[in-house]
C-alpha cells in the first residue's frame, strides 16, 4: 500500500485531534470508525487498557503532539495489519474532496454487479424500481451535512468516476431533502437508497419524484457500520 494514503490520513486524524476542543473524544471517534476496541490499541502500544480509557475520558491531562502521533499510527498499523479497508475507504474519500463526515464511503467496483444484490447487502427494500438495474459503485452520504454544506458542483461529485451507482443518504427523516436536491443534479444516479425510515413514514411524494427522474429507490434501517461493512465486500 502507499505510503501517501496513510500519511494523508494520519495528518488528518492528527489534526482533528491536536486542535480539538475535546482531544480525547476524537481519538474515541477515530478508534470506533475504525473498529479497533481500547484493548487491541494498548496491546500494540504496550500499555494498560486504562491508559487509552483515560486518555479518551479526559481523565488524563490532555494527549500531547507524541502521544497522538502513537496512538494515530497504532490505529493505522492495525488497520493495516487487517487489511488496510479503513484507509482505502477515507483515502478514496479525502481524493474526492470531501470531508469524512459528508461522505461516509466512496467506492468503485471493479465489474458492474445486479441492484438486487446491493439492495441484499445491506437489507433495502425497494419502493420504486426504474428500468437500469446494475450499479458500478455506490457513495454513503450524510444527507444534512450534504444539502446544508455542498453546492450543487460538490454534490455532483458525490457520483465519483461514475453515475452508474447508488447513493445512500443517511440521517433522513422523511427524505424530502435528498430527493429534492437531486432535481438539480443531472444526470441522476440508477438508484437512490433512504436509510433509517420505514416506508409508512417516507414522503408522500418521494415515489413519483423517483419515477419522474428515472432512478430507483429504496429504503433500509440496517445500522450504519453493518451497512458500511457489508458493502466493503462488494463485488
Amino acid at each position: 500500500m502507499s505510503d501517501s494514503p496513510r500519511r494523508n490520513l494520519a495528518t488528518k486524524i492528527a489534526g482533528e485531534v491536536t486542535l480539538s476542543d475535546d482531544p480525547g473524544a476524537t481519538l474515541r471517534k477515530w478508534r470506533t470508525d475504525f473498529g479497533v476496541s481500547q484493548t487491541d490499541i494498548a496491546a500494540h502500544l504496550d500499555v494498560s487498557s486504562s491508559v487509552i480509557s483515560d486518555y479518551e475520558s479526559g481523565r488524563r491531562e490532555n494527549p500531547g503532539i507524541g502521544v497522538v502521533s502513537r496512538m494515530v499510527n497504532a490505529l493505522l498499523d492495525i488497520d493495516e495489519a487487517r487489511g488496510g479497508d479503513h484507509i482505502r475507504q477515507y483515502a478514496r474519500v479525502l481524493s474526492a474532496g470531501f470531508e469524512s463526515d459528508i461522505v461516509r464511503d466512496l467506492r468503485e467496483y471493479p465489474t458492474t454487479i445486479p441492484l438486487s444484490r446491493f439492495y441484499d447487502a445491506i437489507d433495502a427494500t425497494e419502493i420504486h424500481a426504474a428500468e437500469e438495474r446494475n450499479i458500478s459503485g455506490h457513495t454513503v452520504i450524510n444527507s444534512i451535512a450534504a444539502i446544508t454544506r455542498l453546492s450543487s458542483e460538490e454534490f455532483y461529485r458525490l457520483y465519483g468516476q461514475s453515475t452508474s451507482r447508488a447513493l445512500v443518504f443517511t440521517d433522513i427523516t422523511r427524505g424530502e431533502s435528498p430527493l429534492v436536491a437531486m432535481r438539480v443534479v443531472t444526470p441522476t444516479p440508477n438508484a437512490v437508497v433512504l436509510h433509517g425510515i420505514e416506508e409508512e413514514d417516507l414522503w408522500r411524494h418521494a415515489s413519483k419524484l423517483a419515477r419522474a427522474d428515472g432512478f430507483s429507490l429504496a429504503i433500509t434501517k440496517k445500522p450504519v457500520d453493518e451497512m458500511v461493512d457489508a458493502l466493503r465486500e462488494l463485488p
